[in-house]
This record gives C-alpha cells, structure tokens and sequence, in this order.
C-alpha cells in the first residue's frame, strides 16, 4: 500500500466575490419561485460568468450541480428548497452576499468507478457521495473485495455494498449503518448492505488513496449492479474504485453552521 499520504484537505476561507451570481433550481414550485425571487433581487448570470453558483433544491440538485461543473473551480453555494437538504445551507434571502463572503469553502474529490459487464464493456463514471454495488435478482450477491490489490475478503454474502465519500457518508452509507467522516477526512467507508457472510462483518475504514477492486462471483446466476451516483451500470462482473487525482469540485457552507457542525449534530442524534 503507497504509505505517502496527499496533505489534509482543510476549508478554506478566503472570501468569494459576490458581484456575478449563477442560479439554479429544482423544478419544484418551492424552488423556482426561490429562483425568481432571488434572479431579481441579485441577478443571474450564466454559469460560466458567475463567481459563484447558487444551488437552490435538495441534495439531489446538489449532486447534479457539482457534477455538471467538476473541474471548472465555480464554488457551489447549495440553499434548502427540498425534502433532503444534508449538503445544503438553510434558505435565506437576506445576506447572501454577506453569507457567501463569509463561508467556508472546502474542495472535495470524488470517486472514479470502472466497472466490466458481462460482455466485457468496460465502463467509467464519477461518484460525489458513493459507489454501490447491489444485487439485482432474489439472491444475494457473492463479492471477492481486494483492497491495493490484496485480497481482504474472500466472499462476502450480502444484498450490496458501498464505497462512500466523507461527502457521501451521510447518504446511503449512513442508512447502511456505515459510519459518518468529516468532511476533510482521508478515509473511505466501506460498507457492507445486509451482510449474511460473514454476518459480523461492519466494514471497514480505507485511506481515500486506496484503490478498491470487488469481484462479482457467480455473476450470472447472481446479477449485481453498480451505481456511481445516478449513472447504473447493470450486471457487472468486476468493479474497480479509487479516488479521483484530476476531478475535484468545491463546495461552501455556512461558517457558523459548517459541516463539522452538523456531523456532529448526527451523530449526536437519536
């Protein structure tokens, strides 16, 4: 395993300039009257212009967004207009110049997924929260987990599981009982979803520069598919996932209710 570690990734503070201003929104009737009131009170200005981006939905929209400007260096400015709102700011229209100059603003990496179908297509995506793997049929999946090209797992019998991000691991991996990570943490959540065999086994903490290959044992009799995000790729028969060198996005939070805050917050909670 590479022992030399990338330095911590930590917010950063300095400020964003407010003068050019990119809206988005859901199409929800929350989030589009958000829109327009917002476009007219501060404008809005074609993302490519903007200095900022100003997500206005859920996480979902969120996701989207980061992905859709990954690698521009745009800041991503999210505010609740939606169900699920974990990555999200709360909605206020006062301020907001005053809020974005203030915010903490924290690049985050994403995963790569290469997955093998069963034809030998080979497939690439990009996951911001998380890689899963589950099974597609009534039986459970039978998967061989390497880590840095070690076997670590010889079979595990289980209906899935999951790669997930610091940002990701208050998502699905938190539903999987998977642990939640700081934002700034080096780690990967490696999770397993309903494990049967081993049944004890609770995952495991990875460094975020490991390389995690699965192996899809009897594939066709157990079909499994893989997820990067939204992108699905169906009957796989190898997965490999590591962190992306090339691809980052970046992401603000309010500076007095950041995301270590509300870590903290949820993993208080009960």
């Amino acid at each position: 395993m590479n022992q030399s570690a990338p330095p911590p990734q930590k917010p950063r503070l300095q400020p964003v300039s407010t003068e050019k201003l990119a809206f988005v929104a859901s199409e929800t009737e929350e989030a589009r009257a958000a829109l327009r009131s917002l476009s007219h009170r501060y404008g809005n200005f074609p993302a490519d212009k903007a200095d900022a981006i100003i997500a206005l939905g859920g996480d979902g929209l969120m996701l989207q967004t980061l992905h859709k400007h990954m690698g521009s260096g745009k800041p991503i400015y999210g505010m609740n207009r939606g169900s699920v709102g974990f990555l999200m700011n709360e909605y206020r229209e006062d301020d907001l110049p005053e809020r974005l100059a203030k915010a903490d603003i924290t690049t985050i990496r994403p995963l790569e997924m290469t997955a093998t179908d069963e034809e030998g297509n080979c497939h690439k995506a990009l996951a911001i929260n998380e890689v899963s793997l589950l099974r597609q049929t009534s039986q459970a999946a039978r998967l061989r987990i390497s880590v840095d090209n070690r076997e670590r797992l010889e079979e595990l019998v289980c209906d899935g599981c999951i790669v997930a991000t610091p940002a990701g691991s208050t998502a699905y991996n938190l539903s999987a009982h998977g642990p939640i990570l700081p934002i700034t943490a080096q780690l990967l959540a490696l999770t397993p979803i309903s494990a049967f065999r081993p049944r004890r086994w609770r995952g495991a903490l990875l460094p975020n520069w490991a390389q995690v290959d699965i192996e899809i044992l009897d594939p066709r009799k157990r079909p499994v598919s893989a997820s990067a995000d939204h992108t699905e790729i169906r009957r796989v028969t190898h997965v490999s996932i590591k962190e992306s060198t090339d691809a980052e996005g970046v992401i603000m939070f309010d500076s007095d209710h950041g995301w270590d805050e509300r870590i903290l917050t949820e993993m208080f909670r009960y």
